[in-house]
């Protein structure tokens, strides 16, 4: 660093908007975790009431994770309205009112079926709208002068994330076992209001970047070249893949009957994503000339990386399920008589608080010294392996819940430290790997797949719990011994094994690139 930089970085100051979004982002967390950490217990014991006992929990995971599906699709088209239409300040707070009336319908229909689910359908499209347009509205209001200060921001959001789930993990449940789920779900509702009003009055003072518009050297028109350019005397096998692809994209939504119709849209979605992705990166070169080089490298970079979050989406299958099927698992291991089961999942942002300096100040250092580099592909590995760790535990501990043991829910901080330090690891390391393979055309493609590979991995959860229901399945897992619940826990764990095992063999092949942009 030069005299000039140090001079630049001290006469620097934090832009007086900044506090208005890291304000609105911990009063926005706190809601969406405060609502999504007592969804599976309030589905069980009340608006799924008129289901048959044994199919409660089933159902509850099921509304959860379509939930979860939603919020990390919508990403999609947050992006997509923020860059071609609104920009992101009016796309944030008018996603944010959606947000608002979602949380309102949860608060006034816990009775009505109809009701509570337009209030998870108006959440998922607000949270997920503003999820890649608030963090990208703050890297606006910086500029050279102060760019430096752009990295304390951004700790601090990721402080404010962790600390509103931790606060919410353990307030929410004992509003809802105490006062009800009205109060508990307007709790979040009205700290999601402040969140809008504590945006909106910045609005004077924001840097406001108008939306791009439409680029003709975009992802999308690269793709399209590619797949209908003739090269002569040659096919267009690309072109084949896709058509195939979509051909099974429709045919699975035959399955709407046995997954239900947001498990078939999302499948249907994925098929036809991935014969795209295949067929593009068939015929990839016949964009050259029609767009220039570095619109058409740049493509070429975000295919090779959406393999690696391919690979990454059993990992969100697992860490999702502590807010389902741990819960569920926790309802049956004795514990006092204060302690809500969904408050347990405060356990994890408390630990990603504490393992994240831990990790930079004593493990990465550690490792270093024993001539282990710990590369972002490396740290993603472990940290699938972590997962699969998490769910032997957890799954012993539930052989020993059906085997008939009291069995205290103290057992589930260890997998719980697992499955945290999985998320460390793959999480964080993820974004910051999918902003470094990205060309600076690509970054918010490649940041709205990368929030995508979460929907999958709640995708796989559905699949198998459909699964589950099958009558020839259920006879094949009676025949192994353990009860359905462990089955599925092994099952898991063994998914992410073998995705860890892809994971690890594709990284060591793997070219990282540097898309840094230069001082």
């Amino acid at each position: 660093m030069t005299a000039l930089d140090v001079d630049t970085a001290r006469s620097a100051r934090l832009p007086r908007q900044i506090p208005y979004i890291v304000g609105n982002e911990g009063c926005e967390r706190f809601s969406f975790y405060g609502m999504r950490n007592i969804l599976t217990p309030f589905l069980v014991t009340s608006l799924l009431m008129y289901l048959p006992e044994a199919e409660r929990p089933g159902a509850a995971k099921d509304v959860f994770h379509t939930f979860v599906i939603g919020v990390y699709f919508f990403p999609l088209l947050g992006g997509w309205l923020a860059d071609r239409w609104f920009g992101k300040y009016r796309t944030v707070l008018w996603l944010s009112l959606l947000y608002c009336v979602g949380h309102l319908c949860l608060a006034l229909f816990e009775h009505s079926v109809p009701g509570f689910y337009t209030g998870l359908a108006l959440i998922a499209l607000g949270a997920g709208g503003i999820k890649p347009c608030v963090a990208a509205f703050v890297g606006d209001q910086f500029d050279e002068s102060n760019r430096r200060l752009a990295k304390v921001v951004f700790d601090a959001f990721y402080w404010m994330i962790n600390v509103g789930s931790f606060l919410a993990s353990l307030t929410m449940p004992y509003f809802l076992r105490h006062y009800g789920a009205a109060v508990a779900f307007g709790i979040p509702g009205a700290l999601m209001f402040v969140a809008t009003v504590v945006f909106w009055s910045g609005r004077k003072h924001y840097v406001m970047l108008p939306p791009a518009g439409s680029d003709p050297h975009g992802f999308a028109r690269v793709v399209r070249t590619a797949l209908l350019s003739h090269a002569p005397g040659e096919g267009r096998p690309g072109l084949a893949v896709t058509v195939a692809a979509f051909a099974m994209a429709a045919g699975s939504l035959a399955l709407m009957p046995v997954l239900g119709i947001v498990a078939a849209l999302c499948l249907a979605f994925v098929l036809g994503l991935g014969g795209i992705g295949l067929g593009t990166r068939l015929q990839l070169e016949r964009a050259r000339g029609r767009h220039p080089d570095e619109a058409v490298d740049a493509v070429a970079a975000v295919l090779r990386v959406l393999l690696v979050f391919a690979l990454v989406t059993p990992f969100w299958s697992l860490f999702d399920q502590k807010a389902s099927t741990w819960v569920l698992q926790a309802n049956a291991m004795s514990m006092p008589e204060w302690l809500h089961p969904a408050q347990m999942q405060a356990v994890n942002p408390a630990l990603v608080l504490l393992l994240i300096p831990f990790n930079n100040l004593v493990l990465f250092p550690f490792l270093r010294r024993l001539g282990i580099e710990p590369t972002a592909l490396r740290r993603m590995t472990s940290g699938i392996a972590f997962s699969a760790v998490a769910w032997v535990i957890v799954g012993f501990i539930q052989l020993a819940i059906d085997g008939g043991d009291a069995v205290s829910i103290a057992w589930q901080l260890l997998p719980y430290v697992f499955l945290t330090m999985g998320e460390v690891l793959v999480s964080a390391t993820g974004l910051e790997f999918a902003y470094s393979q990205a060309p600076p055309s690509m970054k918010g493609t490649l940041m709205s797949f990368w929030t995508l590979s979460v929907t999958v991995g709640n995708l796989w959860v559905l699949l198998a719990n459909a699964g589950v229901r099958n009558d020839a399945v259920l006879a094949g897992i009676a025949g192994t011994g353990i009860g359905a619940t462990a089955f599925q826990m092994f099952f898991f764990a063994a998914f992410a094994a073998v995705a860890a095992l892809a994971f690890g063999l594709y990284a060591r092949r793997y070219r990282e690139m540097d898309y840094y942009r230069h001082a």
